[in-house]
């Protein structure tokens, strides 16, 4: 008879704690999978080769996203200007007169403006948003939806340090578009 109980009881401790396993990894994953971005470790952005100061680009000279970001309602990626794009306009600034009054920014722009103009590399910017090589994402039908740029970047105009607010995981994404009646089948953001 209690061999007969071993046998019995081995089986249903295994499959109890099998089960416990399961839930708490269930519910481990399901919490990251939907914590906010500060959650997740989050926060402060990259540092930059040259401070580039949104608030001040957007906020205070008026520049909309899209004034940089060229490429973002027709192409897949948003592109990043050319150092000579963002020379013209500091170029025309001193012209008129309107130099900043701040030594560290004026620092900052010298070294856009200096060397590296002068070099055939692009500024080796650090990525702040990364997707999974297996993920398309295509700005431009987004964008042409008439979807914010805050909309998955987050309030850049009042960043100093452009940093990541969503998670951008796949339930992130599956939700906006269940939300918005936009495709979900898999080859939509999967190829």
């Amino acid at each position: 008879m209690g061999n007969t109980l071993i046998k019995i009881a081995v089986p249903v401790i295994g499959l109890a704690a099998a089960l416990v396993i399961a839930l708490v990894g269930y519910f481990v994953v399901q919490s990251w999978w939907s914590q906010p971005p500060a959650v997740l470790g989050f926060g402060d952005g990259p540092t930059q080769p040259i401070a580039f100061p949104h608030t001040v680009h957007v906020t205070t000279a008026g520049l909309d996203c899209q004034f940089c970001h060229r490429t973002v309602s027709t192409d897949e990626a948003a592109g990043v200007p050319a150092v000579a794009q963002c020379r013209f306009c500091h170029d025309f600034t001193r012209i008129t007169g309107e130099q900043s009054e701040s030594p560290t920014a004026e620092a900052e722009i010298a070294k856009l403006i200096g060397d590296l103009i002068e070099g055939p590399d692009p500024v080796n910017w650090a990525r702040v948003h990364r997707l999974p090589d297996h993920v398309q994402f295509v700005h431009a039908p987004h964008i042409q939806q008439g979807f914010s740029c805050s909309t998955c970047h987050g309030d850049i105009a009042s960043m100093e340090v452009v940093e990541q607010v969503r998670n951008l995981k796949m339930r992130d994404c599956v939700d906006c578009h269940r939300n918005n009646e936009a495709p979900t089948d898999c080859t939509t953001c999967h190829y």
